[in-house]
């Protein structure tokens, strides 16, 4: 199926540090770079005092995604474009049942590579993007000593709570397209009920389809 690099994931989880915090009222109005940028700088603070992240708990970084990252990512919108055309064919409690497992997918994926957190440096670049547009890419570099910056790259959407991400791409390689290439066949073979019950019993078992194949 696939297998993302674990170094893909702890910088993953670097840069979706920019979301895990909430910046009130003056958040609600920023373009999304410079929302991303503000909170970036924030949150990884706040990582560095944490001896609790530091130390790699499980319970207290499960948390932290749940409350602070998760509110603004769009995973309905996310399950969605991952499922592809199965989505179509999926009931509406097939469609609920698949983004309550994807979304808990992310957690467990995005607080796995958290707690790989080594302070890495995020540099954000300019918005290049007309204010009135509802979908913006934000772009990013993340710098680790001995290597070459790797790039990281937002896609976000205006909604009614503000700007969400739905993908998230790291050196070109999309989050969603690469799980989606993994549904697709866990579909072909199983069934959409088969994607649901694969889900949750990987789910259940505290392990993430991004580190195994499915």
């Amino acid at each position: 199926m696939f297998q993302a690099p674990l170094r893909s994931l702890v910088l993953l989880a670097a840069a979706l540090g920019a979301l895990m915090a909430t910046v009130p009222a003056m958040a609600e109005d920023a373009a999304p770079d410079a929302l991303l940028r503000r909170i970036s700088d924030e949150v990884i603070e706040t990582l560095r005092k944490d001896k609790d992240l530091q130390g790699g708990d499980p319970a207290r970084i499960a948390a932290l995604v749940e409350e602070k990252l998760l509110p603004h990512f769009d995973s309905l919108r996310a399950t969605q474009m991952a499922v592809g055309r199965a989505w179509r064919q999926a009931s509406e409690e097939q469609k609920r049942r698949l983004a309550h497992e994807f979304r808990t997918l992310l957690v467990r994926t995005y607080s796995g590579a958290l707690a790989g957190y080594r302070d890495q440096r995020i540099e954000f670049m300019p918005l290049r993007a007309r204010g009135d547009e509802d979908d913006a890419t934000v772009r990013s570099r993340i710098r680790l000593a001995g290597t070459e910056p790797v790039a990281v790259e937002y896609d976000l959407a205006r909604g009614p709570a503000g700007w969400k991400v739905y993908d998230v791409r790291i050196a070109g390689i999309s989050m969603v397209a690469t799980y989606r290439s993994a549904f697709a066949e866990e579909v072909r073979n199983h069934g959409i009920e088969g994607l649901i019950a694969t889900l949750a019993a990987k789910n259940r078992q505290g392990t993430n389809l991004a580190s195994q194949r499915m």
